[in-house]
């Protein structure tokens, strides 16, 4: 039987990786519980203390077909190189160098939002279409192919 899936963030600051990863894959911000205008407006009703509500936030895929993002903070910072990485389709039915020139279009967009661009791997057909690699602002290493 398939599950569904939620990809969890350790990191120091979630509302900001939270707004970066919404511009990277087009999600939104989960909705504030029932009843409520905004998550400020439900964190202050639920006692939770101004210096802690930062401690976690969300992303949603607004079709509803994507797994969830979950940022939750923790006190330690990153310490390696990823095991697990997001690939990030952003050039999807592209080759050679239309593929390469929409991954640097997306590269820049997302350094503009707080991306670090890591590496450029060329295309070696017939079994490397080519692609980036970038860090969100904390420094997670994902790729866009």
């Amino acid at each position: 039987m398939a599950r569904e899936i939620q990809i969890t963030f350790d990191c120091a600051d979630p509302a900001t990786l939270a707004a970066f990863w919404t511009e990277a894959l087009g999600y939104r911000i989960q909705d504030p519980p029932p009843g409520f205008d905004s998550w400020e407006q439900a964190l202050e009703a639920f006692g939770v203390p101004p210096e802690r509500r930062n401690d976690a936030s969300a992303a949603v895929d607004p079709e509803g077909t994507g797994p969830r993002l979950f940022f939750q903070r923790v006190p330690e910072g990153k310490r390696a190189k990823n095991r697990v990485h997001l690939d990030v389709r952003a050039a999807p039915g592209l080759a050679g160098d239309a593929r390469m020139a929409a991954l640097e279009a997306e590269a820049e967009r997302l350094v503009s939002h707080g991306a670090t661009r890591l590496g450029r791997f060329e295309p070696a057909p017939p079994l490397e279409a080519g692609h980036l690699v970038l860090a969100d602002p904390e420094g997670n290493e994902f790729c866009l192919d």
